[in-house]
């Protein structure tokens, strides 16, 4: 695979597990979209807030090209986790387009750049580190946090799938989930 081909098909999937993260706030109240789902806080619209400032911080400040608007900052106690939540004042359209915002900033860097084509990462040490493992980092983190989103949803409403469509077209009732984690207990209990 040459390396047009190879930065494409990273890319792509990038595309894809961002659209994913999105549809998760699809049908879902302000409330439910903000409210702590986990014991460290972790919600659904502190995820999109999370991914567009580590996405602008990767696709930009480390290529020399900072967003153009001020992000939460890593490297002060102060601030540290302020990139997971969203403030009251801070509406959800508001947190989606800016991460769109930071897609289109994104698209720029990925557009204009080699995959060896080097970044400095100050979060690693300074290293100098290529677009292409920048590319595959982002992919990783962005793929992780929309497994996070899947869960937060489902545990919400029980929507399943990776795009709004999927998630309103659901192929099974509450009956056959009540069912089928019925097995999964009984399995794990005559395991135990």
């Amino acid at each position: 695979m040459d390396d047009t081909a190879a930065k494409t098909n990273l890319y792509t999937y990038l595309k894809h597990e961002r659209q994913a993260v999105l549809a998760k706030l699809e049908g879902v109240s302000e409330y439910d979209s903000r409210r702590p789902l986990t014991v460290t806080g972790t919600n659904l619209l502190g995820l999109v807030k999370h991914l567009a400032t580590w996405e602008a911080r990767y696709l930009g400040e480390v290529f020399h090209r900072p967003f153009p608007e001020a992000l939460p900052r890593w490297d002060d106690e102060t601030d540290r986790l302020a990139d997971m939540w969203a403030r009251e004042d801070e509406s959800r359209q508001a947190v989606v387009d800016r991460y769109q915002r930071v897609w289109a900033h994104s698209d720029v860097t990925v557009d204009s750049l080699a995959l060896e084509d080097t970044g400095r990462v100050p979060w690693w040490g300074n290293a100098d580190v290529p677009l292409f493992n920048v590319l595959v980092h982002l992919l990783a983190e962005t793929s992780r946090h929309a497994g996070h989103a899947d869960i937060l949803r489902e545990q919400l409403d029980g929507a399943v799938g990776t795009d709004a469509e999927a998630m309103a077209e659901q192929q099974h009732d509450a009956a056959f989930w009540t069912e089928q984690r019925t097995k999964i207990e009984a399995a794990a209990r005559s395991a135990r």
